[in-house]
């Protein structure tokens, strides 16, 4: 079955573009380089609602393609070194939801 995870990750207020930096030039890199991005459909900011946030969503053949997928970000060194470990300190609060498909309409 698959799964999407989406990840909101809400950022103290006037973090966002540290955080765009940070993304831009070490993250997301990190996880191209290390063959991550592949489950990645996209990342996101918020514009109205409740802002100074990213949201990521990611679709997985199953949990233990996502568990195995998790593993192997954590295992970069590139990405935990030298992103995480700089991003971390930005973050007011992390949101995991794991979704499913509808059994109507299109899914990406």
């Amino acid at each position: 079955m698959t799964v999407y995870e989406m990840r909101t990750y809400t950022l103290h207020v006037g973090k966002m573009a540290e955080a765009v930096k940070l993304y831009t030039e070490f993250g997301y890199p990190a996880l191209q380089k290390g063959g991550q991005d592949k489950k990645l459909i996209g990342y996101f900011q918020a514009d109205t609602g409740t802002i100074n946030q990213l949201v990521h969503l990611w679709k997985f053949d199953d949990d233990a393609d996502r568990r195995a997928h998790w593993a192997s970000v954590f295992a970069n060194k590139a990405f935990v070194e030298g992103f995480a470990v700089k991003f971390r300190p930005l973050l007011a609060s992390q949101e995991v939801k794991l979704l499913t498909e509808a059994p109507w309409g299109p899914h990406p």
